[in-house]
């Protein structure tokens, strides 16, 4: 996803705060963001669910 330097480091600091992925963050966002495309969203919450299912990263925190 791709975001102004100002907001991901907000974003950063927030996730650091509340002890949150920011890798999980960012494609929870991005997942939202394809759904509010479609004419249906059948799926989006299954999606977010196996999102937040999923193992941490390998210590990345999506920055790019």
């Amino acid at each position: 996803m791709t975001l102004a330097d100002d907001d991901r480091q907000l974003l950063r600091e927030l996730c650091e705060q509340h002890g949150v992925s920011l890798d999980k963050v960012l494609k929870l966002l991005e997942t939202v963001r394809e759904y509010e495309l479609k004419d249906r969203r059948t799926g989006v919450y299954d999606a977010l669910r196996e999102i937040l299912k999923s193992k941490p990263s390998d210590g990345r925190d999506g920055a790019r």
